[in-house]
């Protein structure tokens, strides 16, 4: 009996899961013309993620921000790099029927300072290095700031302007 137990227990705790670990940490520099600032996410022992986002020197007034598929932020190309957003096979937006993305984020806004902080809870992605939406797969995550408002159901982006902002996403200690 503790002999079927024990090989139980091994088979729990190798096996892999499709969650990083509570208190899993991700973190990068958003950093575009004349706009800087930082993403952190947290894993939380629910599986939900808490997103932070500040930044200073953004146009005044609602942006879109995704979780974009890969971690790459080259300012040259418009932030093209980053690739689409972390979509898991779904369709853009709260309002679609057949969506979310994973990586859809609620529009943050700046005042006429050129400030954000945000601060909001999302599920649909781990920040662990196992499962399907993950943001430390073999090519990295990046988040990127758009120059318009997400409308939240146009395809495939929320018809929400161009790239001004993008951080690449890195374990954070």
């Amino acid at each position: 009996m503790t002999s079927r137990l024990a090989i139980a227990c091994a088979v729990l705790l190798c096996s892999g899961s499709a969650y990083a670990a509570e208190g899993d940490r991700v973190s990068g520099t958003l950093e575009g013309d004349g706009i800087r600032g930082e993403i952190s996410m947290l894993e939380t022992a629910s599986g939900t993620v808490h997103v932070e986002v500040t930044a200073e020197g953004v146009p005044e007034g609602a942006h879109g921000i995704h979780v974009h598929e890969i971690g790459t932020c080259e300012a040259a190309d418009g932030f093209k790099s980053a690739g689409g957003h972390l979509s898991a096979g779904l369709d853009h937006g709260i309002m679609s029927q057949g969506g979310p993305h994973p990586g859809d984020l609620p529009n943050v806004h700046a005042g006429a300072d050129g400030m954000i902080h945000a601060e909001f809870f999302v599920r649909g992605f781990s920040l662990g290095t196992e499962g399907n939406a993950r943001i430390l797969d073999e090519d990295g995550s990046s988040v990127v700031l758009h120059s318009g408002p997400d409308d939240y159901s146009s395809q495939p982006s929320g018809d929400s302007g161009s790239r001004i902002a993008c951080a690449v996403l890195t374990p954070a200690e």
